[in-house]
This record gives structure tokens, C-alpha cells and sequence, in this order.
């Protein structure tokens, strides 16, 4: 009987010596960095994940050979047979896929991928722009009505206007870019967004919150900047007709190409659309619209250090919404109310990039924007153009783990009213602004970005502008991110309020409003992401956000039924919460 302990315990030192253990060490097959939360996977029911140092451990293989699978999140799926046992962890590099390296944010100038940025950026991609120019080719408000906590509203039911609302704010605090220029304030972010077909962009990114150190005051509530496609060494040749149940018709081309030292991008836009009445109350739900949009670009690479830029822009538009039967061209009793848009749009923008030193870049830019619009309703109108101009010098410099951008910039905003009354509500800004933001990886988990700014505005002083913004990886699949910093916003006649009434006798805003707009606003968001099996990928991103404002503009009105502006007499306050989450298969997304 007591030979029966020493058979068991023999057969269960034979089992133990039948089983492997295996080590797996998974790093980035290009920058040698670890990769905490790759998964690791010998059969369907063995399995395991990545720690902090990209280590992953399988206990209790039986096999002599055995067939490993090796995955993560934006990642070639790597497979191999190890033979068993092994005495030291097993290094494995995976490669990245080559459609997720392309996604690099220009918007904070550090040309970094968008998961190695402090700074909470969300990116609408190539694929996704497209889908939404099949549906939608004549502008971009469906690309930015899909995003989470943007919304999009209509100041004029008449012509069909619309702005962008980030985090509960006015549309007039978030700041519009295309290619990095400011291009799209004051009276010229007048039908912007209606103004802005897709087809030419190869993403948008949006930066919510305050991000005021790298293109100045505006940029309270967040910024969008429209990156444009660039020519490449394969033609890139599109046209799409686009015809609506609604009437509405648009034509778009688009062609970009690199010849050796040169290359060029051209993009051309027609759109026709009749007043749309759906609902039969005899009032215009869509305006009848007539546009033209001309948008060359033009490039010249001296060698593999320089580039230079020209874009050129073009657009004309008239919109009439309102009674239908007017519309049709008759008025008669009742029927007399229209309003009539009609606008023109020209700019150029210029850029010289010069890479001088590894790590070491000089970016010199310079535009000027024209814009004049009329608007017109029985017994009224209003009519003015604005000239705006940009120019910078930039210099990036320091090793990749600890980036510098410095540089001095000069913003003009002009706005001349062509008079129709004794009221006179012209104005012109001049602003001098000078910056530095540096972004600093000081170890594998933590990540800062840290900027200043300083602007004089010739009419209202002085803005120093503190921007902070933190990144930390928490574990295998978490990240958070941290960020806060100051604004300002020049006080300007053109508000959400005064769109709804056309201009109709507002009193100068300079006479009643004496400070400008400041902001004080910091986000907190925490994002969870893996992979679930080989195809699935799973995402959950939490944000919570709070913006202060000091000094905001007011529309009240006096006795004499005039309208004005003034500073408010306390803060106004915007805070809230997004959630999004996203389920992933293959080329599907929930």
C-alpha cells in the first residue's frame, strides 16, 4: 500500500516534467519599443497578454512544437512554430500596418502619430471623408455632424447657414483652419462651412478645447483643420456626380500629381440645388443655391530639403431661401418674403518648408483672404467684404523625445460695411503674436506638451496664453490625457444672434463692448482599447470637459428696438461629459 503515494507522485513529477513554459518579448519592429497589451496565443483556450514591458507568458504547454500567434491593435498579425523547451524569453517584432503609419497630426506641428500626442486629437480619416462625399459632396457639415460632441447649428433658416458648436460653446470660439491657416474668421466665417466640399481633404482633425498657443485667439471651444491632399508620384484622378432626392445637384473633380521636381493638385466644384419645400408650408427648407469653387495647388521641390506651396481659391455663391412662390417669381399679397445670400470668396495661401539639420525645420507661411457678401430682404440689406492676412516663421528643432516649436506671427482682420444707414461698424484688428510649445516624452509611460503664448492686439493689449496638456499610459490597453490653457476672442458684429437677424440695426460693437473675450477650459479623458480575438478591436474613450469664460459678449436690445453688445457682468460657464465607444471588425465599425 505504501508503494501507491510513490507511483502517484512519480506520474505527477512526469506530468510536471511534460510541460513548457514559454516566453514572448513583443516590441515594434522599428522603434524596439515594447508593446503592453499585445496578445499572445497558442490555441483557442491558451492565451496571454503583455505587461508593461511587452512580456507575455504561456504556462503549461504540453506540445515539443508549438504554433504561436502574436497580435495587437494596428499591427501584421505575426505566426510561427517554437520548438519547446525554451530556456529565455523569445523576442518577436511585429510590423505596423502601413495605412495606420500614414496618419500623422499636422495640427500640432510635431509630426507625431496621433496616439504619441499629450493633446486629445481626433482624426476623420481618408475612408471615412469618402464615404461621406458619396453622401453628402456639395460640403463638409456631415463629416463634422457625426463626430461626437460637435454639433451643428443652423443660424439662418433661409440660407441654409450653419456653425460649429464644440462643447455646448458658440460656434464664433471655435477656430477653422485649412492646411494650418486661420483663414475662415470674422465676417469671412460667414458660410464657411456651406462653402467647403470634402472630395480635395485627406483627413480633418479636431482638437476640442482651449488650443491657443500655436494659432492665437479663436480657439476657446477648439479648432478644425482641413488637411488637403498633396500630389504624389501616382496620379490621383477623381469625378463624382452627386444627384439628390431633394433637387439638388453637384459636380466635383479632382486631380493631384508630382512630376519629378513639381507637382500640382486641382480641384473644381459646380452645385445646383432648387429651393426644397418637403413639408408644403410654402416656406424654403433648403435654399435655391448657385456655386462655383475653383482650388488649384501648386508645388516646386528644389531638392529633398525644400518645398514650396502656392494654393490658389476661388468661390462664388448666391442662395435665395424663403416663400417658395416668390422664389418661383411672383410676389403678390402675402407672399414677399426672401432672402437672398450672395457672396464671393478669394484667397491665396504660401509655404516654404525647409528641413535644415536632422531634427531642425524652418516653415515660413503667409495668406490673404477676400470675402465680401451681400445679403438682401425686402426693404433691407447689408453688404461688406473683409480682408484678413497671415503670416509666420516657425522653427522646430530638438531631438524626437523632446521637441521645440518657436515663432512669430502677424494676424490683420479688416472689415469694411458698405453703408445703407448712418450706422458705421467697421473695423480693423492688428495682431503681433509670438510662441513656444515643447513636447517632451520623459519616460515610456509619460508624455508632456507645454506651451507659451504672447500676443498685442494694436486695440486691445496684451493675452498671455499658458497651455498644458499631459499624457499617461496607465496599463496595458488605458491611457489618459490631461489638458487645460487660456483664450481670447477679439469682439466681432458677427455672432450666432446677429446671423438669425441679418445685421439688422446692431449698434458698433466697439461702443459697447470694451474688453475682449477670456477663456480658462481644461479636459480630462481616459480611453480603453483591444483587441478581441484576431479581427475584433474594441475602443471606450470617457471625456469630461469645463471652459470658463470672463467678459463674454451679450446681445441685448434698448428701447428703441436697437440692438447691441456688452461685456457680461459675471462668468459663463460650459462643462459636460462625451462618451464613445467603438466596436471593430475587419472594415466595420459600430
Amino acid at each position: 500500500m505504501k508503494l501507491i503515494p510513490i507511483i502517484g507522485l512519480m506520474l505527477l513529477c512526469t506530468v510536471s516534467y511534460g510541460q513548457h513554459t514559454l516566453r514572448i518579448k513583443i516590441i515594434d519592429a522599428d522603434t524596439k519599443e515594447p508593446l503592453p497589451g499585445a496578445t499572445l496565443r497558442a490555441s483557442a483556450t491558451q492565451g496571454a497578454v503583455a505587461d508593461l514591458d511587452g512580456l507575455a507568458t504561456l504556462k503549461g504547454l504540453t506540445q515539443d512544437t508549438v504554433r504561436v500567434s502574436v497580435s495587437f491593435v494596428g499591427y501584421e498579425t505575426y505566426e510561427d512554430f517554437f520548438t519547446l523547451p525554451q530556456k529565455s524569453p523569445i523576442t518577436v517584432g511585429l510590423e505596423g500596418h502601413h495605412e495606420l503609419e500614414e496618419v500623422i497630426v499636422t495640427t500640432t506641428r510635431s509630426s507625431r502619430t496621433i496616439d504619441e500626442i499629450p493633446t486629445r486629437i481626433e482624426v476623420i480619416g481618408a475612408e471615412e471623408l469618402e464615404e461621406k462625399a458619396i453622401m453628402r459632396s456639395a460640403n463638409i457639415a456631415m463629416v463634422l455632424r457625426e463626430s461626437t460632441g460637435i454639433q451643428m447649428q443652423a443660424t439662418s433658416a433661409s440660407s441654409g447657414n450653419q456653425s460649429i458648436r464644440i462643447q455646448g460653446l458658440d460656434g464664433r470660439y471655435t477656430q477653422l483652419l485649412k492646411d494650418g491657416f486661420p483663414l475662415y474668421g470674422g465676417f469671412g466665417g460667414g458660410l464657411s462651412i456651406m462653402q467647403i466640399p470634402p472630395l480635395d481633404l485627406k483627413q480633418v482633425e479636431v482638437i476640442k478645447g482651449s488650443n491657443s498657443t500655436l494659432f492665437g485667439g479663436g480657439a476657446i471651444a477648439g479648432l478644425v483643420n482641413l488637411v488637403s491632399i498633396t500630389p504624389e508620384e501616382d496620379r490621383k484622378l477623381r469625378f463624382m456626380l452627386d444627384q439628390t432626392s431633394a433637387r439638388g445637384t453637384t459636380f466635383n473633380g479632382f486631380y493631384a500629381e508630382r512630376y519629378g521636381k513639381l507637382g500640382l493638385s486641382l480641384y473644381a466644384s459646380a452645385n445646383r440645388q432648387e429651393a426644397y419645400d418637403p413639408n408644403g408650408d410654402d416656406f424654403s427648407d433648403i435654399p435655391q443655391i448657385r456655386s462655383l469653387t475653383v482650388n488649384p495647388s501648386f508645388f516646386y521641390y528644389p531638392n529633398e530639403d525644400v518645398t514650396l506651396r502656392l494654393t490658389l481659391n476661388g468661390t462664388l455663391e448666391n442662395r435665395l431661401g424663403g416663400d417658395m412662390t416668390v422664389i418661383g417669381g411672383e410676389a403678390v399679397g402675402p407672399h414677399q418674403f426672401t432672402e437672398e445670400n450672395a457672396s464671393q470668396r478669394a484667397s491665396y495661401q504660401f509655404t516654404y518648408s525647409h528641413t535644415l539639420a536632422a531634427n531642425q525645420q524652418l516653415t515660413v507661411k503667409h495668406s490673404l483672404s477676400y470675402f465680401n457678401r451681400q445679403v438682401t430682404e425686402p426693404d433691407f440689406q447689408f453688404q461688406g467684404y473683409q480682408w484678413s492676412s497671415f503670416s509666420e516663421a516657425a522653427y522646430t528643432f530638438g531631438p524626437e523625445k523632446a521637441r521645440w516649436i518657436t515663432g512669430l506671427n502677424v494676424y490683420t482682420d479688416a472689415f469694411t460695411e458698405v453703408p445703407m444707414d448712418t450706422l458705421v461698424r467697421d473695423y480693423q484688428y492688428t495682431t503681433l503674436g509670438a510662441f513656444a510649445q515643447n513636447t517632451w516624452a520623459f519616460s515610456p509611460t509619460l508624455s508632456l506638451e507645454s506651451g507659451l503664448r504672447t500676443d498685442y492686439d494694436l486695440t486691445y493689449g496684451f493675452f498671455a496664453l499658458p497651455r498644458v496638456a499631459l499624457m499617461a499610459n496607465l496599463g496595458p490597453a488605458w491611457t489618459a490625457r490631461l489638458g487645460g490653457g487660456l483664450g481670447y476672442k477679439l469682439p466681432t458684429l458677427f455672432t450666432e444672434e446677429a446671423e438669425n437677424i441679418t445685421y439688422q440695426s446692431i449698434l458698433p460693437v466697439a461702443n459697447t463692448a470694451e474688453r475682449a473675450e477670456r477663456s480658462v477650459g481644461g479636459n480630462l479623458d481616459v480611453n480603453y482599447k483591444t483587441a478581441i480575438g484576431q479581427h475584433w478591436t474594441f475602443s471606450l474613450n470617457q471625456l469630461f470637459f469645463y471652459t470658463q469664460l470672463t467678459d463674454a459678449l451679450v446681445f441685448r436690445q434698448n428701447p428703441l428696438g436697437q440692438y447691441f453688445f456688452e461685456n457680461a457682468d459675471g462668468p459663463v460657464f460650459s462643462r459636460g461629459l462625451e462618451t464613445n465607444m467603438k466596436l471593430t471588425y475587419r472594415d466595420f465599425k459600430l
